[in-house]
Formats: C-alpha cells, sequence, structure tokens
C-alpha cells in the first residue's frame, strides 16, 4: 500500500481530479453522496434506470460547475451490469478512481410466503449487481494501484430483521464481500469499506414511518433522537472516497445515531 500523502489536513479530503461511479443516486442518499462527491471536486457519473426522467440529482451537480455524466442500467438485469463499468470507462475519458455501490431495492414478506421471485430480485440488486461492479473496478483499479469501493451496507448486515429475509441476507453477505475484497486488494492501493447507514427517512423507510407504533418504537431507541438524514452522509462518503481513508480497509463505518451502541 502506498503511504498517505504528507498534506495539509484540508487536502486530504479534495477529489480534484478523480472520477466516480455511483449507483442509486436518483434520490435519498445516493443523491446526497452524489452531490457531496461533486462538490468535493469530483467528476460523477451517474447510474440511471432507463426511461428515468428524474433529473435532480443530474442538474445538482450541473449548477456546481462540475463534469456529470450518466449511463443507463437496470440493476436488476444482470447482463446489463456485466457491461455497466465499460459504459461508464468510455464515457468518463477511461478513468474511474471510486466506485459507490449505493443502489438497493426491498421486499418485505413473512418467510413463510416470501416468492423466489421477490428473493431473486432483491439478491440481485442487492449482491450480484454489486459484486459484479466491484470486480470489474477492480479489474480497472488493481492493476493502476489505486481506488476506492463504497459499499452500502445496512444495519441488517448485523441484524435479522424482520419479514425481510432476503435483504437482511444480501446485506450480510456484502458485509463480507467488503471485507474479502479488501482483504485481496488492500496492498495494491485500493480500499474497499462500507457505510452502514442506520434508521433513515428515505423511500425505502415509508412503511415504517407511517406506522406510527413501528415509529415511535423505532425513534424512542435512537440515542441521537431523531431518524437520520440523506445529508448525514455526504462527510463519510467523501472521507471514504479521500485520501483522508488511504489506512482504512475493510471497514464498515456505520451511521445510525447510536443505534448499534444502545
Amino acid at each position: 500500500m502506498d503511504p498517505t500523502p504528507a498534506v495539509p489536513a484540508l487536502q486530504l479530503f479534495s477529489l480534484e481530479g478523480k472520477n466516480v461511479l455511483i449507483t442509486g443516486a436518483t434520490r435519498g442518499i445516493g443523491a446526497a453522496c452524489a452531490i457531496a462527491l461533486s462538490q468535493a471536486g469530483a467528476s460523477v457519473c451517474l447510474v440511471q434506470r432507463p426511461g428515468n426522467t428524474n433529473t435532480e440529482t443530474l442538474d445538482a451537480i450541473a449548477a456546481t460547475g462540475r463534469r456529470v455524466r450518466t449511463v443507463d442500467c437496470d440493476l436488476g438485469e444482470l447482463e446489463g451490469v456485466r457491461s455497466l463499468f465499460g459504459r461508464a470507462l468510455e464515457v468518463m475519458d477511461g478513468e474511474i478512481h471510486v466506485l459507490v455501490n449505493c443502489a438497493g431495492i426491498q421486499r418485505r414478506s413473512p418467510a413463510v410466503s416470501f416468492s423466489e421471485q421477490d428473493w431473486d430480485d432483491v439478491l440481485n440488486v442487492n449482491l450480484k449487481a454489486c459484486w459484479l461492479l466491484a470486480q470489474q473496478a477492480g479489474q480497472h483499479m488493481v492493476p493502476l494501484r489505486r481506488g476506492k469501493i463504497i459499499n452500502f451496507c445496512s444495519l441488517l448486515t448485523y441484524q435479522g430483521g424482520y419479514t425481510v429475509p432476503a435483504y437482511a441476507s444480501a446485506k450480510g453477505a456484502l458485509g463480507q464481500l467488503t471485507k474479502a475484497l479488501a482483504n485481496e486488494w488492500s496492498k495494491d492501493n485500493v480500499q474497499v469499506n462500507g457505510i452502514v447507514p442506520g434508521y433513515i427517512a428515505t423511500d425505502m423507510n415509508e412503511k415504517l414511518l407511517a406506522d406510527p407504533t413501528r415509529l415511535r418504537q423505532i425513534s424512542e431507541r435512537i440515542p441521537a433522537g431523531r431518524w437520520g438524514q440523506p445529508l448525514d452522509f455526504a462527510g463519510p462518503v467523501v472521507f471514504l472516497a479521500s485520501d483522508a481513508s488511504r489506512y482504512v480497509c475493510g471497514e464498515l463505518l456505520v451511521v445510525d445515531g447510536g443505534w448499534m451502541g444502545r
């Protein structure tokens, strides 16, 4: 591993000259991360579903004056995922320095009636697509001896959840994949880490937010006294994408308002 550069502390967090590929940036946590990365100086390539008409993230990054590009891909269609990194390289002039796997889907059902189709859909998007992209990123980054991969995990990387067997399985495995890749690639100056969101007020949690009983139970257990917001991930993602985290390898950074420490 190359040493952390001896530069002023704030310069360690600069992403000037870096190209970032990020999934799940249309809204929520992914959108906040994409905008934060651009504000730190990066050029950003957003992965969007074919036919997507939501340009809020694209417009927000363009307003900063930073370069932004898009590539279309349905992450549930694995053939498209297999060519995704290569297509992103083309629009980013052959250089990607940071991969952020933030996209995810959810299916809720009691385990006794959880369908095989829902299982496959969740595992494909939340785990296999992440693996395929990470592998492609490694093939690009390892020979160049530089790069960052950031996988968005979940509290269910540690806990079993309730009526979400596929999601819990995928996120548990993604945490282990993060560590496994870090074990292999850290020596090649490619840092692989994860971010673990707690309970965040996003579309994925709309059913919990709409359930008065569960909302109260969860809220009372969070030491910070509030649910997280997408902006709470701006700092963590910039840290893990930058030289400030050069010696951070295989870690799962929990951003949960203290939930796991309770």
